[in-house]
């Protein structure tokens, strides 16, 4: 009897510690890709950030530079860093937690890129040679 308790205890908490946070993950990734919309940044799997240009069913346009659009499949979409006003509470926080001034006031805004960054001229290839 004791063992058949411990073997019950541990399926619990093997669920509690693998699966139960997977299919928050899943849902919450589920959620993003359904929200998606015209003009959205995102990250890839492979690493690449880009402004969403154009939705299709199963791939996305994505503008990765001026003028340079790629197509990419919506499930190779890693998450979206765009957020949206309708979302009421920071995405940190854990189902049943209560969102607080002082934690909504302590959160750092996003760091926007300097613009002097954005303003310099890229080099044309070859044009360092000699």
């Amino acid at each position: 009897m004791a063992i058949l308790f411990i073997v019950v205890a541990l399926v619990f908490m093997i669920y509690l510690l693998l699966v139960r946070p997977r299919q928050r993950q899943l849902r919450k990734q589920q959620n993003q890709m359904d929200a998606l919309q015209l003009g959205d940044e995102i990250v890839t799997a492979g690493g690449i950030y880009g402004t969403v240009r154009r939705l299709d069913e199963d791939e996305v346009r994505v503008e990765i530079a001026p003028e340079l659009e790629v197509r990419v499949a919506r499930r190779a979409i890693a998450g979206v860093l765009t957020e949206h006003e309708q979302q009421s509470k920071p995405a940190e926080l854990e189902l049943g937690e209560e969102a607080t001034p002082e934690a909504e006031q302590a959160a750092p805004e996003a760091e926007q890129p300097s613009p002097e960054l954005e303003q310099q001229p890229v080099q044309e290839r070859g044009q360092d040679r000699g």
